[in-house]
């Protein structure tokens, strides 16, 4: 069932969002050679605190830690760890906060210092994905508007799109209906509605959309090790159009 929120509801979602958004900033402050996404959690996880705010995935499932970080070939769930990040590695830091009951999520992929050609292509179409697909997201559109703009960009810069992991509704649960695939055909799916809360979070890899799990349960990787990036915005859907949560502009 897709829960629509009203004015007030996004409004605290936004003020969620916008902890979320300041969090990121201070993280990008952060990224360079030598520091550990282990440091990195410790930090989002204090500074939610501070701001009266929890990290909702940490216990999520067993999860235990307050952000994934996914470094070069891993895709998403990254545990955060003691390995130092070097000069040209990519890093996809996500998070969901709780601010009073109410949730937002986002993740951003930083560059590690100077990277390579590869790495910076991957970095500006992903991220320009996640900017045409919102694009998508108005009223009487449909899920499938959202998930073609995804698909038809990437594959036209010669990237892929992974399948398993998708975008989704959220409001005081991190997983609501409706589900937001990243490759589909435009015209299908659930129509969008206002008040329709979701995430729009594009993973899209060098190489082939082939996943693999680690031992651990979580860490998703490409399969054949080429680099994966990941953009991800929490967007309203409004009469006057795609309310971004997240933005850190």
């Amino acid at each position: 069932m897709i829960i629509l929120k009203s004015k007030r509801e996004i409004d605290a979602m936004d003020r969620a969002g916008d902890l979320l958004a300041s969090c990121h900033r201070e993280i990008a402050k952060r990224i360079k050679p030598g520091v550990t996404t282990l440091e990195i959690d410790a930090f989002v996880e204090t500074y939610l605190r501070k701001h009266g705010a929890t990290p909702e995935q940490k216990g999520y499932h067993g999860y235990p830690f307050a952000t994934c970080a996914s470094v070069n070939d891993v895709i998403c769930h990254g545990f955060p760890n003691k390995t130092k990040l070097k000069q040209g590695d990519i890093v996809t830091i996500d998070m969901v906060v709780n601010l009073d009951g109410w949730l937002a999520d986002s993740a951003w992929s930083y560059a590690v210092g100077a990277i390579s050609e590869e790495a910076r292509h991957l970095l500006e179409v992903t991220h320009k994905s996640l900017y045409l697909a919102i694009e998508k997201a108005v009223i009487g559109n449909r899920i499938g508007d959202i998930s073609h703009a995804i698909q038809e960009y990437a594959e036209s810069e010669g990237l892929s799109v992974v399948r398993e992991f998708i975008g989704h509704g959220i409001g005081r649960e991190m997983h609501e209906d409706p589900q937001v695939p990243h490759f589909g055909e435009a015209g299908k799916g659930p129509l969008l509605k206002e008040g329709m809360v979701i995430t729009i979070e594009p993973m899209l890899n060098t190489g082939s959309h082939y996943v693999k799990i680690d031992e651990d349960g979580w860490t998703a990787r490409t399969f054949d090790g080429s680099l994966s990036a990941q953009y991800e915005h929490t967007i309203a859907i409004t009469k006057e159009g795609p309310r971004i949560l997240t933005a850190q502009e």
